[in-house]
């Protein structure tokens, strides 16, 4: 089940906010528990056991840490945490990418294991590993409760796409949540809009995306390898920031306040400032939990960054692209810290900007493709390095068709929602906190009538993270 889906909306959700709201403080955890558990069961019956059973481990690992005064046993405790779930994440994930890989490189003939990847496996091992961590560095206190503990880690709001939510975060609001009729309210407007980014736009662009992405050099255009690319960057953006926003808002219903995942990355004018505002859950992990301890900035800053950007692309896939891809932005990254880089920090904001998109788009092609051969093929046809024609009447009819929606999508990629809240502000000084109020219930109204309509008849509704 995702989120995107029309039994979930209007079935599983109301349901689970009715007893969730008809019963006392005591019984709610225990609802929203059995309410995530149902939630993982029914598109992974049998892989609940491993998110309980990682829960369980990291639960008792927590426990023996904090009761530990000597620090053998308390690395003791986080070494088994740690080996537990790296050891199962790489199982799942990573074993038949590296079985396959000792086969190429020495001629064996290993059986090359494959597993179905339970979902959001990614993002539960490194929500529990900040438990364990965090209860090791003294920042965290222990957590008694098992049943807290597991709504933590099976909280179906943010279980299958994010953001990666640290104990920390919500530790207060897992024994003792105080629901306001004003989150409840924004959390729905909040769902309403994540639910239209990925329904109306994501999915079009996602369509879009496949069709020109895929075409090979008999029937391509540079023009149409350039469009490919670009409806595959809106794609990514309103599919990956709309769960994040509809997961924000599902917690503001249940009241939980989970971190922003999302700040207006295409507006960024520099590789460095796009990964500080692009699943920004992500980047601060790997600074916090890897990259920092490795000694940062003070020492073997290049060797932290290769080893910090290799598994940032790991963690995407376990295929090559995804490591080229983390590669990638590597490059750009420490060239940034260089003397090219700070030349570039001079440019006008618009040079900046552009140079930004650029790598970003180009990005996205290896990040797209899993056959890597064909995501060079791709960039080839792109960079004007195979005999192809600039356009065709294809495309021509393609960007007629799409023309107004796409504007409006590439224009929503910066704040402009912070411009419409201002101007609602106006609005409700000029005629009263009333015309601001029914505005905004108008545009979610709005908003939900077109996605389900727009989940009633289409086909193309992928689950990007199946993956993760």
């Amino acid at each position: 089940m995702v989120f995107a889906d029309l039994l979930f909306i209007y079935l599983f959700l109301p349901t689970v906010l009715g007893f969730y709201y008809l019963f006392q403080a005591q019984a709610r955890n225990v609802i929203l528990v059995a309410a995530s558990i149902l939630f993982y069961t029914w598109g992974e019956p049998v892989w609940v056991i491993l998110l309980i059973f990682s829960a369980t481990v990291d639960f008792h690992c927590g426990k023996f840490i904090a009761s530990r005064d000597d620090a053998r046993g308390r690395r003791l405790g986080l070494i088994i945490s740690l080996v537990s779930n790296l050891s199962l994440l790489a199982a799942f994930k990573y074993s038949g990418f590296l079985v396959a890989n000792i086969n190429a490189l020495t001629g064996a003939r290993l059986p090359v294991p494959h597993f179905s990847l339970p979902i959001g496996i990614s993002f539960y091992t490194f929500q529990t590993i900040s438990y364990t961590v965090d209860v090791y560095r003294g920042k965290a206190s222990v957590q008694r409760s098992f049943l807290q503990f597991l709504l933590f880690v099976s909280l179906f709001s943010q279980l299958i796409a994010g953001p990666i939510v640290r104990y920390t975060d919500i530790a207060r609001e897992l024994a003792s949540r105080v629901l306001r009729f004003s989150d409840i309210a924004h959390g729905m407007r909040r769902f309403i809009m994540g639910l239209f980014k990925k329904v109306a736009i994501a999915n079009s662009a996602g369509h879009l995306a496949s069709v020109w992405m895929n075409r090979g050099l008999e029937s391509q255009t540079v023009a149409g390898a350039w469009f490919g690319a670009l409806m595959f960057t809106l794609q990514i953006y309103y599919d990956f920031s709309g769960y994040s926003d509809m997961a924000i808002g599902l917690g503001l219903m249940f009241g939980f306040h989970l971190p922003e995942n999302f700040n207006y990355p295409y507006i960024a004018r520099s590789v460095g400032d796009f990964w500080r505002r692009w699943h920004m859950s992500l980047s601060s992990f790997f600074r916090d939990y890897l990259y920092i301890p490795l000694g940062g900035k003070h020492r073997h800053m290049y060797l932290n960054l290769l080893i910090v950007w290799f598994l940032t692309g790991l963690w995407h896939g376990a295929s090559w692209n995804f490591v080229i891809w983390g590669l990638y932005y590597l490059v750009f990254l420490v060239l940034e810290k260089s003397l090219p880089g700070r030349l570039l920090r001079r440019l006008p904001s618009a040079l900046g900007h552009v140079y930004l998109i650029v790598v970003v788009i180009v990005g996205w092609v290896l990040f797209y493709f899993t056959d890597l051969s064909e995501g060079l093929e791709h960039l080839r046809m792109m960079l004007f390095m195979e005999d192809l024609p600039w356009f065709d009447l294809q495309i021509k009819i393609s960007l007629a068709n799409n023309l107004y929606w796409i504007l409006a999508s590439l224009l929503f990629c910066a704040p402009l929602v912070i411009w419409l809240k201002k101007m609602l502000q106006w609005v409700e000084l000029r005629l009263g906190s009333g015309a601001g109020n029914l505005v905004m219930i108008s545009a979610s109204l709005a908003g939900l009538v077109i996605s389900t309509v727009l989940l009633v008849g289409q086909t193309h509704n992928p689950f990007l993270y199946y993956r993760f």
